[in-house]
């Protein structure tokens, strides 16, 4: 874990540099000083899916602020609720929802390339209901550091208006985290990482005003 905590580390602080090297060359970015309202951005993600035996509903959007033409940060809100029926037996229900925030980073080497990071917290809130008997649910959570990096399709200097797509990965890998599984083997409990893939749109605000 603290090898990959220091390679991202090590891998950003690489990226800032480079990319504040490119930067310094650019006219626009030294004018760019103090609080811009056309900096704003808002967007996010939403997740739609419905398949045999149940159905995912979500969304993520995100406000942010770009803080120069190679780096952006903002905040994130996460809800996520899937409902599944037969399962694990037959005419057996279970729900769950998760739902949480944090905050993000992403930095730009190339303009259409980013890495990112983003911190979170999330509650995960599950009710099972068996076909006999009684149901049970908990509730958990947890807190995850999501690393990884993605594609900016339309992104150009001064505008926050583009689409993205991005795949991150749980680097804490904590037990009751929504974006790991957990791996019973030879008495042992792991967890892995799952990929978790987003694609979404990003809106300038205030942009042409």
């Amino acid at each position: 874990m603290k090898k990959v905590m220091l390679s991202f580390v090590l891998l950003s602080i690489g990226i800032i540099v480079n990319a504040q090297s490119q930067s310094g060359d650019k006219k626009k970015d030294e004018k760019e000083k103090g609080f811009k309202k056309e900096n704003l951005f808002t967007g996010g993600s939403i997740a739609l899916a419905f398949y045999s035996g149940g159905s995912t509903l979500g969304a993520s959007p995100v406000f942010g602020y770009r803080l120069a033409n190679w780096v952006d940060a903002g905040v994130v809100v996460n809800y996520t609720h899937d409902s599944r029926r037969d399962y694990p037996y037959i005419n057996d229900k279970i729900r769950q929802s998760v739902y949480g925030g944090g905050a993000f980073t992403r930095i730009y080497p190339i303009r259409f390339l980013f890495a990112q990071a983003q911190f979170e917290h999330n509650f995960t809130s599950v009710k099972y209901i068996p076909a006999v008997g009684t149901g049970d649910k908990y509730k958990t959570d947890a807190n995850s550091l999501l690393v990884g990096a993605g594609f900016a399709q339309g992104r150009e200097p001064g505008s926050n208006t583009f689409f993205y797509f991005a795949i991150l990965w749980d680097v804490l890998k904590l037990p009751n985290s929504p974006y790991v599984t957990e791996i019973n083997g030879s008495g042992i409990t792991s967890y892995r990482a799952n990929p978790i893939i987003k694609a979404g749109i990003n809106i300038g605000l205030f942009e042409g005003g």
